[in-house]
C-alpha cells in the first residue's frame, strides 16, 4: 500500500479521527489510533514541518521534482517507523534519511541518463519570488548550476549540496553519506574545487537577468539576427532536451550564429501558433514558449559577464509538471 508523505497543508486531514485514519492509509491510521498524539502524530508534524527542506535536499541531489517526490516518499516510509524517543536532532535525522535515499535514487538516474536519448536536463521548477530573493539558494538550484552539480559523483555532490547549500557540518555530514568526518572534508573539498572551475563567473542581479531575457526574446520575435548575435556570447551552447517523445537538438549546438539563426529559424516555422513569456524558473528569469497556447518548452539560460553563454531548452513533456504550480523550496 502506498503511504503518501504528508504535505504541508494536509496537517489537519491527516491527523483526524480513528475512523478516518484508518481510511487515509496505514501510517495515519496509527497516528489516529494512538488517539492521544502518539509517536506517528509527532512523526508527522515534525515531517510536516521539514518537507520544503527535504524536498530541496533532494531536488539538488537529483535534478528531477518527479525523483524527489519519490525520495520523499520513500524517506517518509522510514521516517514514520522510527522510535522518536531515540532522535535527538530530528531534522538532521530527516536530512539524513532524505540524503540516503537521494543517493540511491541518484545512481539508479545515472543508469537511466546512460540510455536517454539526446541531452539530459534537469526538470524545471516554477519558483516563488522568495528564492530568487535568497541569492545563494537561487544561485544552487539555476539550472547552469545543477549542469554543474551533474558532473560530479554522487557522494561528492551530496557532500557539497549539504556543506556548501545547507551548511551542515561535516560530522552531521559524514552520518548522512555513510564516510568518516575526515573523509567528508577531503570530498568537499575535491568538489569546491570541482564546481568552482565550471560555475558561472561573476553574479548577475536579477534586473541584468530580466533585460538580457527581454532583449533575448524581442530579438527571436523580430527575427532580429544582430539583435541576437549581440545578447549571445561568441562560445554560446545550445541544449536541447526531448527526451525522444519530442525533437529537439540531439547535440550541443556552438556558436551564436548557429544558435541565432537556429532560434530565430524554429520560431519562424510556427509561425502565430507560438508565444513566448517570461516566468521565474529555479530561481531565475526563464522563457516559457507556448505552441496553440500550450506549454511546449522552458528555456532557461545562462549569464557571464553580461551575455548569454549557455541556452537550456526543456521540451520533454514528462519534465514540466513542475511547472503547474510554485515549488516552495527552502534552505
Amino acid at each position: 500500500m502506498r503511504v503518501t508523505p504528508p504535505e504541508p497543508n494536509e496537517r489537519e486531514n491527516l491527523v483526524t479521527s480513528e475512523k478516518n485514519g484508518r481510511e487515509q492509509g496505514d501510517a495515519t491510521g496509527r497516528a489516529a489510533a494512538t488517539g492521544d498524539g502518539g509517536p506517528v502524530d509527532a512523526a508527522t508534524e515534525d515531517f510536516v514541518a521539514h518537507r520544503n527542506l527535504l524536498f530541496t535536499v533532494a531536488y539538488e541531489m537529483l535534478g528531477s521534482a518527479a525523483d524527489a517526490e519519490d525520495v520523499l516518499q520513500e524517506a517518509w516510509l522510514k521516517w514514520a517507523g522510527v522510535d522518536l524517543d531515540t532522535v535527538r536532532d530530528r531534522r538532521a535525522y530527516l536530512v539524513r534519511i532524505t540524503t540516503r535515499q537521494a543517493l540511491n535514487r541518484l545512481r539508479t538516474l545515472g543508469r537511466r541518463k546512460e540510455s536517454y536519448v539526446g541531452s539530459w536536463l534537469p526538470e524545471p521548477l516554477l519558483t516563488a519570488p522568495d528564492v530568487a530573493e535568497d541569492v545563494e539558494l537561487a544561485d544552487s538550484v539555476s539550472m547552469a548550476m545543477m549542469l554543474v552539480l551533474e558532473t560530479l559523483a554522487p557522494v561528492e555532490r551530496a557532500v557539497f549540496v549539504l556543506r556548501e547549500v545547507f551548511d551542515l557540518g561535516y560530522d552531521e555530514i559524514a552520518e548522512a553519506v555513510d564516510k568518516s568526518p575526515a573523509t567528508v572534508r577531503q570530498t568537499a573539498h575535491r568538489a569546491r574545487a570541482h564546481v568552482a572551475a565550471r560555475r558561472p563567473r561573476g553574479v548577475v542581479s536579477p534586473t541584468e537577468s530580466r533585460d538580457a531575457l527581454a532583449a533575448f526574446q524581442r530579438a527571436v520575435e523580430t527575427g532580429d539576427l544582430q539583435g541576437l548575435l549581440d545578447i549571445l556570447a561568441p562560445d554560446v551552447v545550445l541544449l536541447g532536451d526531448g527526451g525522444g517523445i519530442k525533437q529537439a537538438v540531439l547535440r550541443p549546438i556552438s556558436g551564436a550564429d548557429k544558435v541565432a539563426r537556429l532560434m530565430i529559424g524554429g520560431l519562424m516555422k510556427q509561425g502565430d501558433a507560438v508565444s513566448m513569456g517570461a516566468a521565474q524558473v529555479n530561481g531565475y528569469p526563464a522563457l516559457v514558449v507556448r505552441l496553440d497556447g500550450e506549454l511546449d518548452t522552458v528555456m532557461a539560460v545562462r549569464f557571464d559577464e553580461g551575455r548569454i553563454t549557455g541556452l537550456y531548452a526543456v521540451r520533454n513533456p514528462e519534465k514540466l509538471s513542475g511547472m503547474r504550480r510554485e515549488a516552495v523550496l527552502h534552505r
